[in-house]
């Protein structure tokens, strides 16, 4: 698979990415390395990791045994914080790291979360890398330079736009995942599709389960997402589309955050994507039909999950904190049709009340 090269960052995949990364930290000369993972990604990933790395020369071997260590963390959106941020930063510094350092950040869209921000702020920032090993991660989480933590419990308010320097997909990492996480980060490829081309949504929706996604639908749905963070990194216009699901999938995920009804990020962007699809028919936009489609779709890999009246109400609150917002009015990316979004659209309470009895009928 072709690696996709451009001037603030590098995705790698399989052998030739371990290959470029190696020579990225020989030529480097960094004075340490940390493999920042979850307990989960350290148990099941970080030994293939140094493997395939190790294995590419002598050269990278004696490095990485000699200067790498691994700090670990709890799984979970709970550990994305500032406290676990501080111990982070602490053992960097009891480590003794300076500004010629490295963070690789082995895991899914957690750590490369945490990860991206403790490297982009520790003595103002080192470099970092990328092994993403989820479909979360490798398809968004870990592209595209967006850092950040939670904060109080609203979801990604702390945060930097910094680029991991490498992005390097080892696609043997899927196998280790859950159905309940596959389909988290399936939900993003969905997104990718419908914002991006009638082409590739009538791909998408052809996949029974999503463990029939090929390794060519995951490569084509990161350029997607490249293609729009090239033209604007800093999200000031059609990165935006990216957030398409996202305004009501996020407020959704930070309600239920820490209680027993908590789903993952993907979950919540699959609800997402039906409200604001729904709300596009609400302006006109999209046809009914298409709608339909999208939900029914969406309907077959995940579970729906029961909204009352209170956690309508609390969602809806929760929107006065999302970053896009201007001033303190929500601002909705919306589809004029599929492949065809628009940003910065108003939305009405009372449309978004009417979305959640959709989603729920």
């Amino acid at each position: 698979m072709t690696s996709i090269v451009r001037d603030k960052f590098s995705i790698l995949f399989d052998r030739t990415g371990y290959r470029e990364l190696s020579n990225f930290i020989i030529k480097g000369k960094f004075q340490n390395i940390l493999l920042l993972t979850d307990d989960n990604t350290r148990d099941n990933c970080l030994d293939i990791f140094m493997q395939s790395l190790c294995e590419i020369d002598q050269n990278i071997n004696k490095i990485m045994n000699s200067i790498a260590c691994n700090y670990s963390m709890k799984p979970g959106e709970n550990s994305k914080n500032i406290i676990e941020s501080n111990k982070v930063w602490e053992f960097l510094i009891s480590k003794g790291f300076k500004r010629n350092s490295l963070i690789i950040n082995i895991g899914g869209g957690m750590v490369s979360d945490i990860g991206g921000f403790v490297a982009s702020t520790y003595m103002r920032g080192i470099n970092f890398v990328n092994v993403p090993t989820t479909l979360l991660g490798m398809v968004d989480a870990s592209i595209g330079g967006k850092t950040g933590i939670d904060f109080n419990k609203l979801k990604n308010i702390i945060g930097s736009f910094e680029f991991a320097k490498q992005i390097l997909i080892d696609f043997s990492f899927l196998n280790s995942l859950s159905k309940k996480q596959f389909n988290s980060g399936f939900a993003e490829m969905i997104k990718h599709s419908l914002i991006d081309s009638v082409s590739q949504w009538d791909e998408i929706k052809k996949i029974n389960s999503s463990y029939e996604v090929s390794k060519d639908m995951i490569y084509r749905s990161i350029q997607t997402k490249i293609n729009i963070i090239e033209n604007d990194p800093r999200e000031i216009n059609i990165r935006k589309h990216l957030n398409y699901g996202h305004t009501l999938g996020h407020a959704i995920e930070t309600h239920l955050l820490g209680s027993d009804r908590e789903i993952l990020h993907g979950e919540a962007i699959s609800i997402g994507l039906i409200l604001e699809t729904y709300i596009s028919f609400l302006h006109n936009k999209i046809d009914y039909q298409k709608v339909c489609e999208v939900k029914s779709f969406v309907n077959r890999f995940y579970k729906k999950i029961e909204f009352n009246r209170s956690d309508v109400n609390k969602t809806i609150d929760l929107l006065s904190f999302d970053k896009k917002n201007y001033d303190d009015t929500p601002m909705f990316v919306l589809l004029n049709d599929i492949g065809n979004p628009v940003i910065n659209q108003v939305v009405e309470r009372k449309e978004i009340e009417k979305a959640f009895k959709y989603y729920s009928d």
